[in-house]
């Protein structure tokens, strides 16, 4: 059997049923994807047995019913669908070009206009007729309650995009390289070299925003994320594995020790066949689109970081009934995130900073501050937690 990088997850079907389907679905994007629908799922579970305990409460919203669609709703339906027909239509018709390219493809302005001015139509109409079905002859404001989980969608969306910016801000920070070649090619540039750190950062700042926004105490969404965040790296690091996305550790040149002997050869050393960014030595007689592998073999630490993860989130799960104070379980998530990445870094291809006396990663130096707020985090935590029990014991004497 011969070991193997998928680009696409039509390259793997391809590969196992012998098959010749061309989709436009990268195998990283499909993990990342996947690492989102699973981090919402756990989180939801988190939520609901928060809300059973009477931590989390829900919040009052105030809606208005059996209101008639407004211009600014009809228009705003009638822009998403004009921009969804535009390319849907487009991708029916060239669909060759979207397969081969889809980042390239969906952020062109390559798309058929009368797909946009039907997916335009069918928009308005569609909300035109929603608001009409629930229209009353005298709109009325109605209080609800929204619970947390309620507002998890909302809540990925605007994590995710607070995430992508942030993970674009630092690969540009990490490589200049990597702005500049954004700057030439801002479509097929912006979803390459993305750096989990920032996009761990300001995915948080994000989250942290909606919260105080939307009345959820920040402490226990935090704790209700942290298993479901610690699991989602790891899947998403499975789609750097699979595509050979150049995330990988450096060669792995000499023989395994010997308390290492039962490890499989493709956990020490591995060479990227068929890796998504052609990277290393051609393959003779290849006739594929991606036709390169690794000259040496280097140590596949997205399979090790995926191990790690799945490992870590096993803890969390564990213990988080068991953690009484809001905040500990994030404070310890933190903890475990940045000793993981810490370490891993010690093998991992990376950009480093010259610093005269030792040169570190951008990874290494955050991990280190994880490490450090996260500690500094545990102990605020619990001498809040002491001074609140103490306090309630004098009120209680006297």
């Amino acid at each position: 059997m011969i070991l193997r990088c998928y680009p696409t997850i039509s390259d793997w079907v391809n590969h196992q049923f012998g098959t010749s389907f061309q989709w436009p679905i990268h195998s990283f994007g499909f993990f990342v994807a996947l690492a989102f629908v699973v981090a919402a799922l756990l989180a939801s579970v988190e939520l609901k047995r928060m809300q059973k305990l009477g931590l989390l409460q829900p919040v009052l919203r105030r809606i208005k019913l059996g209101e008639q669609a407004t211009p600014q709703q009809l228009i705003l339906n009638a822009v998403v669908g004009f921009v969804i027909g535009f390319k849907l239509l487009a991708v029916v018709f060239d669909y060759s070009s979207c397969a081969s390219n889809p980042q390239e493809f969906l952020f062109s302005t390559h798309g058929n206009i009368l797909g946009g001015l039907i997916g335009a139509a069918l928009g308005a109409y569609l909300r035109y007729r929603q608001k009409q079905k629930k229209k009353l002859d005298k709109p009325r404001w109605e209080e609800v309650k929204v619970f947390p989980h309620q507002m998890l969608g909302d809540l990925v969306v605007v994590a995710a995009i607070a995430g992508l910016v942030g993970a674009k801000i630092f690969s540009f920070l990490e490589d200049p390289d990597d702005f500049r070649n954004f700057l030439k090619d801002p479509a097929s540039g912006f979803f390459s070299g993305l750096t989990i750190y920032g996009g761990l950062i300001f995915g948080t700042v994000a989250v942290v925003w909606f919260a105080r926004k939307r009345g959820i105490p920040a402490w226990h969404l935090a704790d209700a994320l942290a298993p479901a965040l610690m699991l989602a790296y790891g899947i998403g690091r499975i789609g750097c594995e699979v595509s050979g996305d150049g995330d990988w550790g450096i060669a792995s040149v000499g023989d395994k020790p010997g308390w290492l002997a039962w490890l499989p050869e493709r956990l020490w050393a591995y060479d990227y066949t068929h890796n998504i960014i052609n990277e290393g030595e051609l393959i003779e007689g290849c006739k594929e689109d991606h036709c390169y592998r690794l000259v040496p073999a280097v140590f596949p630490t997205p399979l090790y970081e995926t191990i790690a993860s799945t490992l870590l989130f096993a803890v969390l799960w564990g213990i988080r009934k068991r953690l009484s104070v809001p905040g500990m379980l994030v404070s310890i998530y933190v903890i475990m995130n940045g000793v993981e990445r810490f370490f891993i870094e010690k093998i991992r291809v990376n950009a480093r900073y010259d610093l005269g006396f030792v040169q570190p990663t951008q990874a290494e130096i955050i991990s280190l501050l994880f490490v450090v707020v996260g500690v500094v985090m545990l102990v605020w935590l619990r001498r809040r937690a002491r001074k609140a029990t103490k306090g309630k014991l004098n009120g209680g004497v006297g």
